[in-house]
């Protein structure tokens, strides 16, 4: 159920702790580090865990590479860095090493998107979902809020095979309570509506509920689906909101070349086609607050109004 729970966390803040959890409960898991733990929380689990807790420094492809190693040994092995290096410093070691083989690795990517702020452009990851995406062994996600991320890191942790799980820098709002359950492969309705649907992920979870309240004051009622699960994504969902809506808006932190948009806008065309537009990152990001930086690119409750306004506007009569 979704709440106004007027909680703030990093989606960052759930791995450590859900992977201590899980290994107290008896799962097989160890650990790669790429010099970043502390800021990714993986080094909660080092200290809980210190035989279980690999540290490569900055070596990216080694980490992969151990990782790799571990999982072809029966273990269930997270690497976790920032999305600019893994997959970004790594990429043929990530697609050789443990998407061919399809080997049980999970990479645990923090600080993705525009919203890492103030470290620039250089460390704001806006494509490393496309990449991840064009590995087809991987399953991708990208939780909207640290409780769904939790459950995003369990769900991986108990599944065989190839996992890309995209956290976030700052602290965002807290959508969901610990009644909500996350499905691999399903979508999840945040709000109904029949005149438009709005599909994001990760933080434009949040900006897309606050879009929906703006239409809803000029009587236009907006569909809103937290899209989480990318692959596999709820095609059904796609298609319902294609039938039944009529006009779509993706809203991702993330370029829009080969993400959110590029999926859902494939079911569409295949499917049902019907007006879509996209709101997502067009060019490489800056350095300042996240907050400031989502206004500076237009990635705003604002602008998701405006663009479900306009592909409304070419809906068929």
């Amino acid at each position: 159920m979704m709440t106004q729970t007027g909680r703030l966390a990093a989606t960052r803040e759930a791995l450590g702790p859900t992977l201590i959890k899980l290994a107290e409960e008896g799962l097989d898991i160890v650990v790669v580090d790429a010099d970043l733990g502390v800021s990714t929380t993986a080094a909660q689990f080092g200290q809980r865990f210190p035989n279980r807790f690999y540290t490569m420094g900055v070596a990216e492809q080694n980490a992969v590479g151990v990782a790799a190693g571990l999982a072809a040994a029966g273990k269930i092995a997270f690497v976790s860095s920032f999305a600019a290096f893994i997959p970004g410093h790594c990429y043929d070691q990530v697609r050789m090493a443990i998407a061919q083989p399809n080997l049980n690795v999970k990479i645990a990517a923090s600080h993705g998107g525009v919203v890492t702020g103030e470290d620039g452009a250089s460390a704001q990851a806006l494509e490393d979902l496309s990449l991840m995406l064009a590995l087809p062994t991987f399953r991708v996600i990208v939780p909207a809020d640290v409780v769904e991320c939790a459950q995003a890191i369990e769900e991986a942790a108990r599944r065989y095979g190839p996992f890309y799980i995209r956290m976030v820098r700052p602290k965002i709002p807290v959508i969901y309570d610990e009644s909500y359950r996350f499905q691999l492969g399903k979508a999840h309705l945040l709000r109904p509506g029949s005149d438009v649907t709005i599909m994001a992920i990760g933080v434009m979870v949040y900006q897309a509920l606050q879009a929906a309240q703006l239409l809803a004051q000029e009587g236009i009622e907006a569909r809103v689906l937290n899209m989480a699960s990318l692959r596999p994504l709820d095609e059904g969902a796609v298609v319902a909101a294609a039938k039944e809506t009529g006009a779509i808006v993706t809203a991702e932190d993330h370029s829009v070349h080969g993400g959110l948009g590029s999926l859902v806008a494939q079911v569409v065309a295949r499917t049902c086609p019907v007006p879509m537009t996209f709101v997502g990152m067009t060019s490489f990001g800056s350095t300042g607050r996240w907050d400031q930086l989502l206004e500076h690119f237009l990635l705003t409750p604002n602008r998701i109004a405006q663009e479900a306004k306009e592909v409304i506007s070419r809906k068929r009569g």
